[in-house]
């Protein structure tokens, strides 16, 4: 649907957005329904037709959200990357957001995706469009250390992001499951090792013999 007009109304849409976003984490989509926004919220029924139409369009909306904001967050942070420190800083940070957040949530589009992949087409298909910019940032970041010489140019990029962007997924999933991030940490240690072993040998510069 189109934004509201004025500024009021983007606002409440918005402060909608936040509320179902949190609502949807916490008990999923079949468990929120629109009278728990509205409670959430202080909207009216007639506001959140207005602007998302019915349950299905305040889900979707929600899933658009999320995938603006985890991919862009990711994008960002592995944009940084050029050598394997920052890549571990990446990492790292993923383990202190869980953390900060007692292991709980997990990657809300993981989260979307095991509830809506099976029920909603269109929920799906905008989910697998993010998990594809999340991989090209992925790709991006290990493309660098390939011309920073610090990945093998021969190694297959598209296997080594997919392993990485599992490892994240699993690691995650497992953490929110256990309440303990040393799952998540297990996961990406691996994935960062895994990647280690690509690195290109060095060089040994023979001497002339006197």
């Amino acid at each position: 649907m189109d934004a509201p007009a004025t500024r009021q109304g983007r606002e409440t849409r918005e402060r909608i957005l936040d509320a179902a976003a949190e609502l949807i984490a916490e008990r999923g989509a079949d468990g929120t329904s629109l009278d728990d926004v509205r409670a959430a919220t202080g909207a009216s029924k007639s506001q959140l037709y207005h602007y998302f139409g019915d349950k299905r369009g305040l889900v979707h909306a929600v899933t658009d959200r999320q995938c603006e904001r985890v991919v862009g967050l990711h994008a960002d942070l592995l944009g940084e990357v050029q050598d394997w420190a920052s890549l571990r800083a990446w990492a790292d940070a993923i383990v202190a957001t869980m953390e900060a957040q007692a292991c709980r949530g997990g990657c809300p589009l993981g989260t979307l995706a095991a509830a809506l992949a099976d029920t909603d087409l269109t929920a799906r298909e905008r989910l697998a469009s993010a998990f594809a910019a999340w991989r090209e940032a992925i790709t991006a970041a290990l493309r660098r250390l390939v011309e920073n010489g610090q990945l093998d140019p021969t190694v297959d990029l598209d296997s080594l992001t997919t392993a990485t962007l599992a490892a994240v997924q699993g690691g995650l999933l497992l953490a929110k499951t256990e309440r303990d991030s040393r799952p998540l940490q297990i996961a990406l240690d691996t994935a960062i090792q895994q990647l280690h072993a690509h690195t290109p040998p060095r060089r040994t510069v023979s001497r002339p013999l006197a």
